[in-house]
């Protein structure tokens, strides 16, 4: 049996991306650590952390829809990545999910399959809430049209 991997999915369970990421993880015979990250949300540094190790910025994470980036003026172009951070502290519902961070790195996984790059090999098939076809009987990814 290959040594366990630590990974960390921030995960909202109301989200199916997010469902079906964490449904990978778990294809690949890991049990993660899931923070529900609107209940536990992490801190400022955290996040800062987490988007160094994975090269993305913090416009990269950040989510409009459903949330208050509206009316925060997040759109604006001048604001800094310092302002943007204070404001998914405050809001942790404009963190983008899912976010995971395993010793492959931290991505963010829109779409779910994004999670593979960070897993080792899926242990069977896998298929999305929505009915495609990820993952085939032998663990390799199914090419997508």
């Amino acid at each position: 049996m290959p040594d366990p991997i630590d990974v960390v999915i921030y995960h909202n369970p109301a989200c199916g991306t997010s469902r079906n990421t964490l449904a990978m993880i778990r294809n690949a015979g890991i049990e993660p650590h899931v923070v529900e990250y609107l209940k536990t949300p992490p801190n400022r540094a955290l996040i800062g952390q987490l988007l160094a190790r994975g090269g993305l910025s913090v416009r990269d994470v950040l989510r409009e829809t459903g949330t208050p980036y509206a009316e925060l003026g997040l759109a604006d172009p001048a604001l800094t990545d310092d302002r943007l951070l204070d404001a998914i502290a405050a809001h942790p519902i404009l963190l983008n999910r899912p976010l995971v961070a395993s010793p492959k790195g931290v991505r963010l996984c829109r779409p779910s399959e994004a999670v593979l790059a960070l897993l080792p090999a899926q242990q069977g098939a896998f298929v999305k809430e929505d009915g495609a076809r990820v993952v085939d009987a032998h663990g390799h990814r199914v090419a997508t049209a």
